[in-house]
């Protein structure tokens, strides 16, 4: 690393990240960090027997991958903008006073979720790899490996990965200038 990168106060001059494209992230080094996210899935809502039969077939999905590989939780901020946009548009098209409220009470619900900051767990397996014909087999091995368990797996976007960043180097806070403060 560059004197440069040692001495600067700016997080993302020492970080060793060169960019983020195509689903991965890309260092100085030349090594790629990629990966799956797993869709979420409530286990808990099975019977025992189910629930035993997921909870086995990760623990041997996770011992038959041969390469290091990080578990990674990140939360993400839900935005329901979109949503509560449709839901006005619908509210001012609808004569029903029933109707109506039933809507206005939807609105306000999400306004709770939009003024509380929720948010949506996201799960992510990590790896780091110089080869992309490696690195698509291994994506491929994950997702063909949690589908086998029963849960839905994709290859990371490159909004994931700065989603993860972002809870990295913030510590879950979100914010609207970048991912990068002065110390």
């Amino acid at each position: 690393m560059s004197k440069k990168y040692k001495s600067s106060p700016y997080t993302e001059d020492w970080l060793p990240i060169e960019n983020i494209q195509n689903g991965m992230i890309q260092l100085r080094n030349r090594e790629q960090v990629a990966g799956v996210k797993i869709a979420p899935r409530n286990i808990f809502i099975l019977d025992a027997q189910a629930q035993e039969n997921v909870i086995t077939s990760l623990k041997n999905f996770y011992n038959m991958i041969d390469f290091e590989f990080w578990l990674v939780v990140a939360d993400r901020p839900v935005d329901i903008s979109v949503y509560l946009s449709q839901l006005q548009l619908l509210y001012n098209d609808t004569t029903s006073p029933a109707i109506r409220k039933v809507i206005m009470q939807d609105i306000e619900k999400g306004n709770t979720f939009m003024n509380n900051n929720i948010v949506d767990t996201e799960y992510y397996i990590l790896f780091k790899e110089r080869d992309v014909d490696k690195i698509q087999k291994q994506i491929r091995l994950l997702i063909n490996g949690l589908a086998g368990c029963g849960l839905n797996a994709s290859q990371t976007s490159n909004e994931d990965l700065r989603i993860i960043l972002e809870n990295f180097l913030n510590g879950g806070s979100t914010t609207e200038f970048g991912t990068v403060m002065p110390v």
